[in-house]
């Protein structure tokens, strides 16, 4: 007979962990079934060994600011690319054992085997059957490698394979210049990589504004070759390099790096089985709020799995609700403001609606603008490059969302992101503190921008009002 639980959850990466623990909280009667390696995505080939490689070269091209500023002897450095990567995976497998140092508490639940659907309530785990009222796919995604490509897999790495590498590459394709690509393609130019970077279309970093594009297209290109128009990978020569072609220019490059998005592992569960409707992507629609499948309110898909946003922090609060739900009756809840971040430098961010979106939904906006050339702060860090956007509602005056390429962006985005979840103003953000010198005042400058498009509330003035005023 097959043993049934209360929650099955199947993934022990960010949004499956979370949700273990929540549902941990009502039962005991739980199984947590993996069967690849733990340690989350984000631990162990995405957010952070990226940005320990992004730190490494970041400290290693600052070395060609330190003669203009006085500090000698840094024309001497000279970079050992195989300690580098050693460097890189001895934090990364810091953070995963960060993430797995907790198992031990609840080991008795991991079945360590891969899970398929038998009927809605039911999991063939290698031949044992499960059965449960309530299943969690935390299933997480793989990276996309197109299979007219898969003759070249010799030269290509995906992100999962990248950090294993021994030692750097003297050049390299990265294919695909969305959040990763970007970060990676820039970083290995820093580290004296010969990058061929190539896109389609000027979307880097997830940008969507097109003043925003050119403008971080043209920066980029200042550090690597850049392409638009995609690729072709065309053969392998004699010299056992990988032949890629861009906008009719072909490059000899000992690797590609193919960073053009992940696939969820839904498809692997045979969902199919159950009858379910799925979308042109073939997953499942789902109550963004409740992370309940529509067809199936039984079985909750959190995290990279649904593929909607990609992101930790936001697969942590899906797995909170998906963990929750499956415990307790359905409860809806508000998904926080969208943050994403492109860790280049400068930084990429987006938050709240974006361009695109406001573009999409027809919103009456105006756009508050700053550049970061010739901001006093950005000066003094001998880093003024960038641009700010941020959206505002014509009627409401309300900030509705910003696209950012700025020196510390990723505060910035921060504190936009702060501002649109409390609801405010263009005028009521104005009158938060600013200090001098910081980066942050360029986000005052273009709130300002935006606050002269608008009409004046009551005084008009960058202060609040006191109804009685105190002596001193």
């Amino acid at each position: 007979m097959s043993k049934t639980y209360d929650v099955i959850i199947v993934g022990a990466g960010t949004s499956g962990l979370t949700a273990r623990r929540v549902v941990a909280q009502k039962t005991d009667n739980y199984i947590v079934v993996d069967d690849g390696p733990l340690g989350t995505t984000c631990a162990r080939v995405g957010c952070m060994p990226s940005k320990v490689l992004i730190q490494v070269a970041n400290d290693y091209q600052r070395r060609e600011k330190h003669l203009q500023m006085g500090i000698k002897g840094s024309e001497s450095l000279e970079l050992d690319s195989k300690r580098v990567m050693e460097y890189v995976r001895s934090l990364r497998d810091r953070f995963v054992r960060g993430v797995t140092s907790s198992t031990p508490e609840w080991e008795s639940h991991l079945v360590r085997k891969k899970a398929t659907f038998v009927d809605s309530h039911t999991l063939d785990l290698e031949g044992e059957t499960v059965r449960a009222k309530k299943i969690i796919l935390a299933v997480g995604s793989r990276p996309i490698l197109p299979k007219s490509w898969e003759p070249f897999k010799s030269h290509l790495l995906s992100t999962d394979q990248f950090f294993e590498l021994e030692e750097l590459p003297k050049t390299i394709a990265v294919i695909g210049l969305g959040v990763i690509g970007s970060e990676l393609g820039q970083a290995l130019s820093r580290l004296g990589v010969k990058v061929i970077g190539i896109n389609i279309g000027k979307a880097i970093g997830g940008s969507s504004d097109p003043e925003l594009q050119e403008y971080i297209y043209k920066q980029m290109q200042k550090e690597m070759i850049v392409h638009t128009g995609g690729a072709n990978l065309i053969e392998i020569n004699e010299n056992n390099k990988l032949i890629v072609e861009a906008e009719g220019k072909r490059y000899e490059v000992d690797k590609a790096l193919v960073s053009a998005g992940r696939v969820s592992n839904v498809d692997k569960l045979g969902l199919d089985k159950l009858g379910i409707e799925l979308n042109q992507r073939g997953l499942p629609h789902i109550h963004w709020n409740t992370m309940a499948i529509k067809d199936a309110p039984y079985i909750f898909l959190p995290g990279d799995s649904n593929g909607d946003r990609p992101i930790l922090h936001e697969a942590a609060d899906e797995g909170t609700i998906a963990g929750y739900n499956a415990v307790h009756d359905e409860q809806c809840f508000k998904r926080r403001t969208p943050l994403a971040i492109t860790f280049s430098d400068p930084n990429i961010a987006s938050v709240g609606m974006n361009y695109s979106l406001l573009i999409e939904k027809q919103v009456d906006f105006v756009t508050g603008k700053v550049s970061f050339e010739g901001q006093g702060r950005s000066i003094t860090k001998n880093k003024e490059v960038g641009l700010l956007h941020v959206y505002a509602d014509k009627q409401s005056r309300k900030i509705l969302g910003a696209e950012i390429y700025a020196p510390d962006g990723e505060h910035l985005a921060h504190l936009l992101a702060w501002a649109i979840s409390l609801d405010l103003t263009v005028f009521e953000a104005l009158r938060m503190p600013f200090y001098h010198p910081v980066v942050e005042e360029g986000l005052r400058t273009a709130l300002r921008n935006c606050a002269r498009q608008l009409s004046l509330p009551d005084h008009g003035q960058e202060l609040f009002r006191c109804d009685d005023p105190p002596i001193r």
